[in-house]
């Protein structure tokens, strides 16, 4: 049984030796796949904002709704598109550089290793596993916060051995969070005190320690799980 305490040490002591590189990898991380989120969610809210100001007052609202339904439909599918054969595999290529740095000083090259790596496998594995926590959610929350625990692993085995089937990744990972959920849940709300702090700092202290300090510890726990 991994002790959350040496992970986090472990992972501090990793972030630490390659500290530039890792907030460099951390930001981009952390920039693509909030970005993503929070473009989607902005495009809702103003398509529900203008609905409801605009519907009982003009009588040709109905043809600018379905320009705009179109407009927006179309950018949030070019969207799923870059988040499916770019950003998915660049999560993880963030991911095989924090597992690499964990052993030695890792290099930027390792972000693009699932581009050059068994590419289609890796854009199979993690769609399926966005499929499958987004329909938990979609169901009730918390099934899709299990779910979520469940595959939490996929891109670090992605990472690790590119030649696995995207079913046994999935597999896998599951497997390996089976009676770990509740442990990992606990460790990533033992981070709460530093997103605090980050959020009064205007997320510098985010970009500067946390998130880089983190995305190596992450990688340590999937060291320790996978044993």
């Amino acid at each position: 049984m991994w002790n959350r305490s040496e992970v986090k040490e472990n992972g501090k002591a990793s972030f630490k030796r390659n500290y530039w590189k890792s907030v460099i990898v951390a930001f981009i991380y952390t920039l693509f796949f909030t970005s993503t989120s929070a473009t989607f969610k902005n495009n809702q809210e103003q398509l529900s904002s203008s609905f409801s100001e605009e519907a009982a007052s003009d009588p040709s609202f109905m043809v600018i709704l379905l320009v705009a339904l179109g407009i927006v439909g179309t950018i949030l599918i070019i969207l799923k598109l870059i988040d499916l054969f770019v950003f998915n595999p660049l999560e993880v290529g963030c991911n095989r550089f924090f597992l690499v740095n964990q052993e030695t000083d890792a290099d930027f090259p390792e972000l693009l290793h699932a581009f050059k790596n068994n590419y289609i496998n890796t854009v199979l594995g993690l769609f399926i596993r966005d499929i499958v926590i987004g329909l938990g959610c979609i169901c009730l929350l918390i099934p899709g916060f299990i779910l979520m625990y469940s595959y939490r692993m996929v891109p670090y085995i992605l990472a690790e051995d590119p030649t696995i089937s995207a079913i046994d990744a999935l597999k896998k990972s599951r497997a390996m969070m089976k009676g770990q959920k509740w442990a990992c849940f606990v460790y990533d709300l033992s981070y709460i005190g530093w997103y605090i702090l980050s959020l009064c700092t205007i997320g510098l202290v985010g970009i500067f320690y946390v998130n880089p300090y983190k995305q190596n510890a992450d990688a340590e726990l999937y060291r320790r799980i996978r044993g």
